[in-house]
């Protein structure tokens, strides 16, 4: 009798065995099935039709229903899966059902509407190519196959356009692109530029803003083939597409591409492990890409294509001016210098951008009497004081409360806010310039895709003359009246513990540069600092991002870091610290560990936020200077930490290639 092995979207590292129907045969893969589990039933897909399992027939149950309601999922992509599920150390099931719409995973399945076609659009001409755009372009070519490439190339350079031409080229072939974003708030502006483009193909997008119906009717389009063209953020990586000619990750050196919950990911990296699978080439562009990324290509494993200019040639790069502070009187964080040049683009009408990637009134609230300080009761951080609507709230974890009348410790009611946030610079900005309208971009007021288009549409109406914004708008954007980028609180970054934080910074800040003077208006930037002298500004004032990357990576070498040495880290969470640490250190002491010389195991240690959410954790970094050897190493540890017995609240999970500690 054969056997389906199913899949199910449970922390195991197996597949479940079930009876399957005598006329059941091989064509069943890829279906999802009904089938019954514990005192209920689930649904689970099957990834395999077997004449015998690893259980006695007579111990299996007869799986249920197999669902015919839409093809089987194709080989490649559970070819995706496996990749992810072995490289990543996550259980099969989990990853084959995280892809899937919320909709494909009930047991019973929706009404489902077909996508509707776009209003007809009139077609836009594409703008004429610069030399270094051409070049990029005639470099990719969908047809030879699998090829990777790093387009480096300076803000406002035209990477977009690079990519659109390289869309149609794929869809003159009759195949499919994939353009990953790594922001939701990037989505819409992208998705209504390639429809403007592309009027006559069917361009659908997948992010988690959209409603669960119309995710699940996109991606239904793009895995029967009648969607063209598929925008998404990370987890559209695993979108089946019949017809994939083109992979483009933008912005590829973005934090958001790497999954922090659930079935821990890299998109940027999978996309490059697709591209290989199914024979196309993967477009891999920033202006400031992931020194992984510039090893890469330094190293002829990609190929790199670089844009010097804008592509308006009436645009040039901004120059970059530094603020020394040290001998300077802020009024509110700022200085005179800053305050004469948003005074200057007002007189002229033009738009200034106040950037801090800081959200809320104040980082903290505190008692001058007492030292009594705003601590969230469930993470090792501060509440933030959000002024407008009288609130203390935790930006890890998510808990608020009101703002006590009185300091809770002595009863002083003279308590204080500390530091500053985008809502005060805005209240302040106001009263310096009471005519100016001023708009704070933020995720506390920018909460929903409707609230972004509508402010991108004040912005570029002009309806803005000063805008106050965090890293929201540091990326992606083109406001063509927009001349001046003045940076506050830079420096918090600069001696951080997070050996990555230099490397972020100088994106963070050559991202949100390029936001001044991308059309005809000549654009400046002032930077705030109290350290002139750090060479990560003496490399951002001359937009020198191939020296600060050298230096970079000279120091990641000596220091043995990645891109020269591969990591996992295996994390435990539990009420108490000391039950955490107790079980990673019951992981390092486990046989797998003294038969794998070429990986070392650290002490394990707090993580540096050490409570969250009511939970103490700590970690255990696992290191290698090979690749395959961690890989041969992390599935055997696993095992033997899976029969490791722990207390009932502790939970752990091991993360590959991690990104934060």
């Amino acid at each position: 009798m054969p056997i389906f092995r199913v899949a199910l979207d449970l922390p195991l590292h197996r597949l479940f065995d079930y009876l399957a129907p005598e006329t059941a045969g091989r064509e069943a893969i890829g279906r999802r099935v009904r089938v019954p589990f514990g005192r209920g039933e689930r649904l689970g897909v099957i990834v395999d039709v077997a004449a015998s399992g690893d259980w006695p027939i007579e111990q299996l149950k007869p799986a249920g229903e197999v669902l015919h309601d839409l093809p089987p999922l194709p080989p490649d992509f559970f070819a995706l899966c496996q990749f992810a599920s072995t490289y990543y150390q996550a259980p099969l099931g989990e990853v084959v059902l995280q892809a899937l719409p919320a909709g494909l995973k009930r047991r019973d399945a929706p009404q489902r509407r077909s996508v509707r076609p776009p209003p007809p659009a009139a077609p836009v001409l594409p703008p004429e190519l610069t030399a270094e755009q051409a070049a990029a372009v005639a470099a990719v070519d969908p047809a030879a196959g699998f090829s990777a490439h790093l387009l480096h190339g300076v803000t406002g350079s035209g990477k977009t356009e690079v990519y659109l031409r390289l869309v149609e080229r794929a869809l003159a072939a009759g195949r499919q692109a994939l353009l990953l974003v790594p922001e939701i708030n990037l989505t819409p502006q992208l998705e209504e530029r390639v429809r403007a483009r592309f009027p006559q193909n069917t361009v659908v997008a997948l992010h988690s803003e959209l409603a669960e119906a119309a995710r699940e009717r996109n991606w239904l389009a793009a895995f029967a083939g009648s969607a063209d063209i598929v925008l998404g953020t990370r987890l559209a990586i695993f979108t089946p597409l019949p017809r994939l000619g083109l992979i483009v990750v933008d912005e590829e050196h973005d934090a958001s591409f790497k999954q922090q919950d659930g079935m821990r990911y890299s998109a940027r990296d999978l996309a490059v492990v697709r591209a290989h699978q199914a024979g196309v080439p993967v477009v891999l562009g920033s202006a400031t890409p992931a020194l992984e990324t510039w090893a890469n290509a330094a190293a002829g494993r990609y190929q790199r294509l670089t844009l010097r200019e804008r592509a308006n040639r009436q645009a040039k790069l901004p120059p970059l001016c530094l603020i020394d502070t040290r001998r300077l009187s802020l009024r509110e964080g700022f200085a005179a210098p800053l305050l004469a040049a948003v005074g200057e683009r007002l007189a002229r009408g033009e738009q200034s951008l106040i950037f801090l990637n800081r959200r809320g009134y104040a980082p903290v609230l505190a008692c001058p009497a007492c030292a009594w300080v705003s601590h969230c009761r469930r993470c090792a951080a501060n509440l933030v004081l959000h002024r407008a609507d009288r609130r203390l709230r935790c930006h890890h974890c998510g808990f608020e409360q009101r703002v006590p009348p009185a300091c809770p410790t002595c009863g002083n009611q003279d308590i204080h806010p500390y530091g500053r946030g985008t809502q005060r610079l805005e209240e302040w900005l106001q009263g310096e310039f009471p005519a100016a309208r001023i708009l704070r971009v933020d995720r506390d007021s920018v909460k929903s895709r409707k609230q972004w288009e509508a402010m991108l549409e004040r912005i570029h109406g002009g309806e803005a003359d000063i805008l106050v914004g965090t890293q929201m708008l540091a990326k992606g954007h083109d406001f063509s009246k927009l001349t001046l980028v003045g940076v506050l609180g830079a420096d918090a970054a600069l001696h951080a513990a997070d050996w990555r934080a230099p490397e972020r910074l100088f994106a963070q800040l050559m991202q949100v540069a390029g936001r001044a003077g991308r059309a005809e208006l000549a654009g400046e930037v002032l930077i705030q600092t109290q350290f002139p002298e750090h060479p990560l500004f003496a490399a951002l004032v001359v937009h020198d991002y191939a020296g600060f990357a050298a230096s970079q990576l000279a120091e990641r070498e000596q220091a043995g870091f990645p891109p020269y040495a591969f990591q996992a880290v295996l994390r435990a969470e539990a009420p108490q610290m000391a039950d955490a640490i107790a079980f990673l250190k019951a992981a390092v002491a486990l046989p797998p560990v003294a038969a794998h010389g070429e990986v070392v195991l650290y002490d394990p240690v707090p993580m540096r936020m050490a409570r969250l959410a009511s939970l103490e954790r700590g970690q255990l970094l696992a290191e290698s200077p090979s690749r395959p050897a961690l890989q041969a190493f992390l599935p055997r540890w696993r095992e033997a930490i899976e029969g490791l017995k722990t207390p009932s609240r502790l939970r752990w999970h091991l993360e590959v290639d991690p990104l934060e500690f």
